[in-house]
């Protein structure tokens, strides 16, 4: 408990950071992903073919590399400048979304195939459809698999320590120098994560509850 108590202001400052990066890059990622789970049920091929190729791409890059892109190369492009924690938000997002990408269309392939075509039949464009009658229905079917993304997400937040981000992986760094005994600094980071992971259980059981009464 001292460890705790001594560096308190350590973990407050480190932890309020990791939640930050959350929920940015979880804001980001499902705007992206819902975006590009459109695109890969788009009725024109290249809208498909480009959603497929973003999702096969990120898919299959390790995080870490998104984050050295981000880190090392993106600069030389001169696009707009990103300070170490935007970068960090823009890694997670881009990754993520890849992944949020394909939980929401395995949502909307459980949709049965014949209320997408009385939609049609009733007049209603492609992005009417899907956003009033599909993607509702889509979004209650994949509450587990998308909740498992997101604490997911959390967890990967500090690879972002290993790029000059302050955040809760950061702390082993402090405690290195300071010659914490790295197993009780280990086991009070893991302890931490382990309480933020709670509440997203706590919203998954909850949702899970609700909308399969409304099923």
């Amino acid at each position: 408990m001292s460890v705790l108590t001594n560096y308190s202001d350590l973990f407050l400052k480190a932890f309020g950071t990791t939640l930050q990066l959350f929920l940015f890059s979880a804001v980001g990622s499902l705007v992206l992903g819902t975006i590009l789970a459109m695109l890969r049920v788009s009725p024109v091929p290249v809208l498909r073919a480009a959603g497929a190729t973003y999702v096969t791409v990120l898919r299959n890059t390790p995080l870490t590399l998104v984050f050295f892109f981000f880190a090392f190369a993106y600069p030389l492009l001169k696009i707009l400048e990103l300070d170490p924690f935007k970068g960090a938000v823009v890694s997670l997002t881009v990754y993520t979304s890849a992944f949020i990408c394909e939980v929401i269309r395995s949502g909307i392939n459980t949709v049965p195939v014949g209320q997408a075509e009385a939609s049609r039949a009733l007049g209603l464009s492609f992005g009417q459809m899907l956003g009033n009658v599909v993607l509702p229905q889509a979004l209650r079917t994949v509450v587990p698999p998308l909740a498992s993304t997101m604490i997911a997400l959390l967890k990967n937040t500090t690879i972002a320590a290993g790029f000059s981000v302050g955040d809760a992986g950061a702390i082993m760094y402090t405690f290195s120098e300071d010659g914490v005994n790295m197993l009780v600094g280990l086991g009070w980071v893991a302890f931490i994560f382990i309480l933020l992971v709670l509440p997203l259980t706590a919203v998954q059981r909850g949702l899970e509850r609700r909308w399969s009464v409304a099923r």
